[in-house]
């Protein structure tokens, strides 16, 4: 594994010219191509709008698939993902916009999925820590599918990218879509 390099404290998040769904990430001097929402970027973030939210999201912790080879090494604290792992985005629950385990009868995102976008899967601090219900939760920086087609509302970079980038994220790493 690849040691911790210089730490990057923040990720610049731009849409990509003539497709708003996608977007250029740079990294200090770095650039990067990634997914946004199916609609695009919102200043006004809704649950299940499919919508990027303009903000500048603290990176907290992340979560990896420990089947699917090694990582580099990286400063941000990475939790391994199981099958039981979920995370809420129903509403109404008491849970909403948090990591729970299954069973669980109320909507949720696996963590631990068949494909490989949550492979990586680092929690951005969106609606989070101060939770308001109905504004969008499960915003994560996770891996791209093929084509950089279009997340939920998360961004998304390609494995080989997420790679070079984790030696350089912390918890001081900010990620701010324009």
């Amino acid at each position: 594994m690849e040691k911790a390099g210089k730490a990057v404290n923040r990720l610049l998040v731009r849409p990509r010219p003539g497709n708003q769904r996608q977007a250029i990430l740079q990294a200090g001097s770095l650039t990067f191509r990634a997914a946004l929402g199916r609609s695009g970027r919102t200043s006004r973030k809704r649950e299940g709008d499919g919508a990027t939210p303009i903000a500048v999201m603290p990176i907290l912790f992340g979560y990896r698939r420990g089947d699917r080879g090694p990582l580099p090494a990286t400063p941000l604290a990475m939790r391994r993902s199981r099958t039981d792992m979920l995370w809420c985005d129903a509403v109404s629950d008491p849970n909403y916009n948090r990591p729970v385990r299954a069973p669980f009868g109320p909507s949720h995102e696996k963590l631990a999925r068949a494909d490989e976008l949550y492979d990586v899967c680092l929690v951005l601090d969106w609606n989070l820590r101060c939770r308001k219900r109905r504004c969008g939760s499960a915003i994560f920086f996770h891996i791209a599918r093929p084509g950089y087609t279009p997340t939920e509302g998360c961004v998304a970079i390609s494995l080989r990218d997420m790679r070079r980038l984790l030696p350089h994220l912390s918890s001081r790493t900010l990620l701010q879509v324009l």
